[in-house]
């Protein structure tokens, strides 16, 4: 299809509205068709970053030593630490003590 070449042309600001020199104006890219003085680049912040992979494996792990040792913490009483879970934790030696005073109430 055949176009005019428009050297005589104006065209209206999709911002403001004012009229430009159609072979002056510039797109957007956000698609709006502006006038020289108010074209406006895209802004760095609103390229997306580029996605990397994130690999979070070992490539030759080992497994962990000295077990036995770091499960031999108790951290609290039953139900809040550890039960005495077969296999995984020692018995639990946590005792929790409390006590609760006297209160004594006067009334006239």
């Amino acid at each position: 299809m055949a176009y005019a070449s428009g050297k005589n042309a104006w065209g209206i600001s999709d911002r403001s509205g004012r009229r430009y020199r159609l072979r002056e104006m510039k797109v957007e890219w956000t698609g709006a068709k502006v006038g020289p003085d108010e074209f406006e680049t895209k802004h760095p912040q609103l390229y997306p970053p580029k996605a990397y992979p994130d690999p979070q494996a070992l490539r030759n792990p080992r497994p962990e030593t000295g077990l036995a040792e770091q499960r031999a913490i108790q951290t609290g009483w039953n139900p809040v630490g550890f039960a005495a879970i077969p296999g995984i934790s020692p018995p639990n030696n946590l005792v929790a003590q409390g006590s609760v005073g006297t209160i004594t109430v006067v009334t006239t």
